[in-house]
């Protein structure tokens, strides 16, 4: 068994959406981000890479890469997965923590869940996502930006 932690932030800015777990989120910024700044999923693609002692996200998707300019991440999380496949490892659980002051997430959650689940092909409740906020201190507290927190624990098919 491995484990592996991840971790992403991103500003807010104007004009972009605001997508997390690949779920469009109605709020009046999004995040800046050379791909969808899918603050949670690039957090989840830093542990599974992590686990697997690979580097982190930039290595294996460089925002100097115009192919990566505002892709959908979870195409990045799927990308992540095969190699996991390939690689006869298999996910055993994610736990994830979104650091956000607003909007509130709690009526997005399962769905953000669904689409983890369904891009990892893995179960629904073998994915957990929390959404916390920093009580108004930091600069997510301060409505700057987004934090991502995941832990991800990997099995050895062999």
């Amino acid at each position: 068994m491995r484990i592996g932690h991840g971790y992403d932030v991103h500003r807010y800015v104007e004009n972009r959406k605001l997508i997390l777990g690949g779920v469009e989120i109605p709020y009046k910024f999004g995040l800046l981000g050379h791909s969808d700044a899918d603050v949670l999923v690039h957090a989840i693609i830093d542990s599974l890479i992590g686990a697997l002692c690979l580097g982190d996200i930039g290595k294996l998707f460089p925002d100097t890469d115009i192919k990566y300019k505002n892709i959908d991440s979870l195409i990045l999380l799927k990308h992540v997965n095969n190699i996991i496949i390939e690689k006869k490892y298999e996910i055993i659980n994610i736990d994830s923590t979104i650091v956000i002051q607003e909007p509130k997430l709690s009526s997005y959650i399962n769905n953000i869940r669904k689409n983890i689940a369904d891009t990892c092909k893995i179960n629904i409740n073998d994915i957990n996502v929390k959404a916390k906020t920093e009580e108004n201190l930091g600069f997510t507290g301060a409505l700057q930006g987004v934090a991502a927190h995941a832990v991800v624990l990997i099995n050895n098919k062999n």
